[in-house]
């Protein structure tokens, strides 16, 4: 039934050919300075403007030291929802790793960024 449900959704938000999401803040973050092995955490939030439900399909992001966190049931017209980075500074130096959001009934991934520099202990 849930199947049935989003399936429908999908195709209720591909015809539509607005926009689906409305980022509420900047789509790129700076940590700045990190301490080396560290964790360090964004949530990036947004409103479904798209006038029905929709659910984020996926969110993949470009390395393996960064785990997200999102709302995986649907989303409701005109509700916000959130979508929380966390980025282990196991890597000296400077960072830009990108995130990229899949919504169902949009062909073209949504894309976030983060960038910053992990600072190595004093040896």
């Amino acid at each position: 039934m849930l199947y049935l449900f989003c399936l429908l959704l999908t195709v209720q938000v591909q015809n539509t050919g607005a926009e689906v999401i409305q980022w509420l803040g900047p789509t790129e973050y700076d940590f700045g300075d990190l301490p080396y092995k560290k964790e360090a955490y964004h949530t990036f939030r947004f409103k479904n403007v798209s006038g029905s439900p929709m659910v984020i399909d996926n969110v993949r992001p470009s390395c393996g030291c960064t785990s997200l966190e999102w709302q995986k049931t649907p989303i409701p017209a005109d509700s916000l929802a959130d979508i929380r980075i966390e980025y282990d500074a196991r890597d000296k130096g400077y960072f830009r790793k990108s995130i990229r959001v899949f919504v169902s009934g949009q062909r073209k991934a949504e894309k976030l960024w983060i960038e910053g520099f992990v600072i190595a202990p004093d040896e």
